[in-house]
């Protein structure tokens, strides 16, 4: 056995041994650290029992705070404290019910609220043990779960002449300084008096509030998920000081971002909006500026999407979610054109009173009545530099619009709530002038050169004219309603004719008109040749009102496939009628004046 084994064990009987004689010499040493644990335990014990009967005084102590702070009547169902990581203290069933009576503000009793102004589910924060006298006692986050605001209307509040001022907040709420409030699945609830308005409630995912003082603003970042259409916000900005007079006064601002809102949630419509902004205000009363893009906005039952983009200018009633709209800017394809009215949340079955509103014209005016709860869109309209074919492709299942032109127009919206389509709806009032139209169908445009050089005498130039060439000119009042365009009195111009129509356009290309064809020359002219003096005699018979030649016809079919005939019956009923003085003809847009 090596030597080095040999003498371990006696060195540890050695150290065994020292050890021993010294705890039998210093047996003061075990009897101090036994004093001293029991001493850390008993401080311990006293510490729990005095924080469990401290627990009821600071518990009274945060709802006295919170009435002073509100003027109103606090409730907290539990509340606990611990010694874990400095001072913890949670609590649940927290409600504070709207002012009865500050700042020269009082409820009446038939007023009096059926439930609190703010309810909380959970909340929990952590302090440090010591605080210096004379500065705010410091809490670094407070956690909130299940936060709910109910504002009630401002008609809750009698507001009386020459009031006291608002009293300054308490001496607790001040020697409180919180850095961070984090808040998950909070609800704020904007109560309305209005008769048939729905109250606007405000889901929020996530809201986060810094630099909290009971005297100044806060900033807030809070993230939420649209109802309709389906999107995620994101905002940011400062709100208060919280008036504890009337709440729903308390000033708010910032900027958001809406993104991925599904416009499919709205039957009829289709497309994925994004949108940013600001807004600024009050709870009850916002303004808001923004713009809006989305690249692939349709008509889910026609299918063929076009680009819009909008800038627009709100006043937003948050009692009930009501907006007014003045104005949007809007470009739909290459199309300009101005909206303004509002967008009113209405109750079911409750007839809807709109607020004044411009009418473009006395035929453009509409009594809405509408019966289904939802959303009422109520708009005037107002196109000043678009192309047709734009609106054509929204409203075309395929293929090419009908015909390309300048259009302008003057026109009221009207979309009811309800759960039909939007198509079914929406009723489109006003009047419209199409200017350089042109067919797209060759049969169409094809027939519209002979009308226009055989109604100015030159049948000799039709094979020598490009069709492409023959501009036309439309006028009319019109009205949009269950998918079908009425026209009552187009007035369709091509050089050397003059056509007034009236009839029906069905969005699935269905056609149905009837008119009355005016031309500049006779029917000998329009024929031509050999023929056409041979027709000379019948010249008598179609001359009408001043035009060398007056025919009715008919057109019927789809787009794809019309059908033009001469109205025969009326032309019999024409020809038994006396001829009408020239004064009667309407002008023409392509007469060039004298001189």
């Amino acid at each position: 056995m090596p030597r080095s084994a040999r003498i371990l064990p006696a060195q540890e009987a050695l150290l065994t041994q020292v050890r021993n004689s010294f705890l039998r010499r210093h047996t003061w040493i075990k009897w101090v650290a036994a004093s001293f644990i029991l001493l850390v335990a008993a401080l311990a014990g006293i510490a729990a029992f005095l924080l469990h009967r401290a627990q009821p005084f600071v518990r009274a102590r945060i709802v006295e705070a919170l009435q002073q702070h509100f003027h109103a009547r606090v409730e907290l169902d539990n509340f606990n404290m611990s010694l874990k990581d400095g001072l913890e203290a949670e609590g649940a069933g927290l409600r504070i019910w709207p002012p009865a009576q500050v700042a020269g503000v009082n409820v009446p009793a038939n007023l009096a609220p059926d439930q609190p102004l703010i309810s909380l589910a959970e909340f929990r924060f952590q302090a440090p043990l010591h605080f210096e006298r004379g500065k705010p006692f410091h809490i670094s986050t407070v956690e909130l779960k299940g936060l709910e605001i109910h504002l009630p209307p401002r008609s809750h509040f009698i507001h009386n002449a020459g009031g006291a001022p608002v009293p300054a907040a308490s001496s607790y709420a001040a020697a409180i300084e919180i850095d961070t409030i984090v808040c998950t699945g909070a609800r704020m609830v904007l109560e309305t008096d209005k008769p048939g308005k729905l109250p606007l409630e405000i889901p929020i995912a996530r809201l986060t509030l810094s630099h909290v003082s009971s005297a100044g603003p806060m900033e807030f970042v809070a993230d939420l998920t649209n109802p309709r259409p389906h999107g995620a916000v994101h905002t940011t900005g400062s709100f208060g000081p919280w008036n504890v007079a009337d709440p729903g006064e308390s000033l708010v601002n910032g900027q958001y971002t809406f993104d991925h809102a599904d416009l499919s949630d709205f039957k009829g419509i289709a497309g994925i909006l994004s949108s940013t902004g600001q807004f600024q205000g009050t709870l009850r009363a916002l303004t808001a500026d923004g713009q809006t893009s989305t690249p692939d906005f349709r008509l889910t039952d026609f299918g063929q999407p076009l680009a819009l983009t909008t800038k627009f200018h709100a006043r937003i009633d948050a009692t009930n979610g009501d907006t007014v709209l003045d104005p949007v800017d809007a470009t739909l394809g290459h199309s300009h054109f101005t909206l303004r009215g509002q967008v009113a949340r209405i109750k079911p079955g409750v007839p809807l009173v709109l607020e004044s509103t411009q009418a473009s014209s006395d035929s453009a005016k509409l009594a809405p009545v509408p019966l289904g709860e939802g959303k009422d869109i109520d708009f005037n309209i107002n196109i000043d530099r678009a192309r047709i074919e734009d609106f054509l492709r929204l409203t075309s299942r395929s293929g090419p619009p009908v015909l390309t032109a300048n259009v302008t127009t003057k026109a009221r919206l009207h979309i009811p709530p309800g759960t039909d389509t939007v198509q079914k709806r929406m009723t489109l009032k006003g009047s419209f002038v199409l200017d350089r139209a042109t067919f797209t169908s060759q049969k169409i445009q094809d027939g519209l050169r002979q009308l226009s050089l055989r109604g100015q005498g030159h049948p000799k130039d039709i094979k020598s004219t490009d069709p492409a060439s023959i501009h036309s000119t439309m006028v009319s009042d019109f009205q949009l309603a269950n998918g079908i365009i009425t026209l009552p009195n187009l007035i369709y111009t091509v050089p050397g004719s003059t056509i007034r129509v009236s009839g029906t356009y069905g969005l699935d290309g269905a056609i149905n008109f009837a008119g009355t064809a005016a031309m500049d020359a006779t029917v000998s002219q329009m024929i031509g040749g050999i023929l056409g003096a041979l027709a000379k005699p019948a010249d008598s018979f179609f001359k009408k009102n001043g035009a060398g030649t007056e025919v009715p016809f008919r057109v019927s079919g789809t787009r794809e496939d019309p059908k033009f005939g001469i109205d025969f019956d009326r032309m019999k009923k024409n020809f038994a009628r006396p001829p009408a003085s020239s004064s009667t003809r309407p002008a023409d847009p392509y007469a060039r004046p004298e001189h």
